[in-house]
């Protein structure tokens, strides 16, 4: 596929979904199944109006049976399923119109609140109807009146999908078959912020009403060693700090906890609610501010402005026995942006560092914590 974007000044390379694969993989063996032709390219239409036109793999035929493959080609994303073979196989069946299943190293739905309900195929909704339609249009051109069942299969998957979200997700058994346009944008944030609409998702409709977000591993890290909670009911939200809110009050949750690195949360006492180094690093200048109005003189103040990391800075307010008032203000201003950016949702949130523990935390720190813990 060689149709591009521009982003961040670069020029990047769109590829296809697990869903397109899918869909041009049963459609391939649907022709050639009721035409009794081989076919090594197909073509196909995705919902975000691009064709493609794509070669068809390892080829089988029978005459009530055809398999066939698609590789997946994520253009220039980063993702580990690019290079991967996507089988459909497509059987004359007693039954009528399009019955769609997944076998090898596609997952199972184990949990509510995901795409499909429990026990279906961890193949969404967009890549079904994209198999069914494409599917019925061969049926009908064929002039074919019975049913064909559609297996997916992708013989990698299992493997695969122990570095995804499935697991966590309760998705077992191998990858999703996924998609909303059918195509790929490299390094897509809309795709990031959609991983943790479903993890949300997935929380409000088992009943939680109390949300435990963090951005990353350290603090995943520090709510298993420190807190004594299973990581797991953590909901990372990487950088994407406002979504995240957002879509906690979107869902419905009543409140959210955000335990986070100083480095992190600091930027968001600024008002930061995407936390990416792109938008801007204002940490030794927003601890600064905080020390003067603590108290701290010119001389360490500059001292801060030139530290590299957070752990440092805060080193020298504990030096000058500024940091509980500093780090406090800190702390306030973080909820107070949280708090604006989710109302009427009620979020706290608890700082800490690597180094030196615990360094801030709101006044309802300990009542949200505790709801979260009462409803594991």
């Amino acid at each position: 596929m060689e149709q591009y974007i521009e982003k961040d000044g670069k020029r990047l390379r769109l590829g296809y979904t697990t869903g397109s694969c899918a869909a041009a993989a049963a459609k391939a063996a649907a022709w050639m199944l009721l035409t009794g032709r081989e076919k090594t390219n197909i073509t196909l239409d995705t919902p975000k109006d691009i064709r493609l036109d794509l070669p068809v793999l390892e080829i089988t035929r029978s005459a009530e049976q055809v398999s066939c493959a698609i590789e997946k080609d994520g253009g220039d994303d980063p993702d580990i399923t690019k290079g991967t073979l996507i089988f459909a196989t497509v059987t004359r069946s007693g039954n009528s119109g399009v019955d769609i299943d997944g076998g090898i190293g596609i997952g199972r739905v184990t949990k509510r609140g995901l795409d499909q309900p429990v026990g279906n195929a961890a193949i969404n909704s967009v890549p079904r109807k994209m198999i069914r339609e494409n599917v019925e249009e061969v049926m009908a051109l064929a002039d074919y009146k019975g049913g064909l069942k559609v297996v997916i299969s992708a013989p990698e998957g299992e493997i695969l999908a122990q570095k995804t979200f499935n697991p966590r997700l309760g998705i077992v058994g191998g990858i999703s078959i996924l998609g909303t346009t059918g195509i790929v944008e490299p390094m897509s944030e809309k795709a990031l912020v959609d991983t943790i609409r479903v993890e949300l998702r997935q929380r409000r409709a088992a009943g939680k009403e109390y949300a435990l977000l963090t951005p990353g591993n350290y603090g995943s890290d520090f709510i298993r060693q420190e807190l004594g909670l299973d990581m797991n009911l953590a909901v990372q939200v990487s950088n994407f700090l406002g979504d995240g809110l957002d879509l906690c009050r979107e869902l419905g949750f009543r409140g959210a906890l955000l335990v986070g690195h100083i480095g992190k949360l600091v930027k968001v006492a600024g008002g930061m609610l995407n936390t990416h180094s792109k938008y801007g690093d204002c940490r030794m200048e927003i601890l600064s501010a905080h020390a003067a109005a603590a108290g701290a003189d010119a001389e360490t103040v500059r001292e801060m402005l030139d530290c590299a990391a957070c752990d440092d800075a805060v080193r020298i307010l504990r030096e000058k026995g500024l940091d509980r008032e500093a780090l406090g203000r800190v702390t306030e201003k973080i909820s107070f942006h949280l708090n604006h950016r989710a109302e009427p949702m009620e979020v706290g949130v608890l700082m800490f560092s690597k180094e030196y523990g615990i360094l801030g935390r709101s006044d309802n720190e300990e009542t949200l914590l505790k709801k979260i813990m009462e409803e594991r």
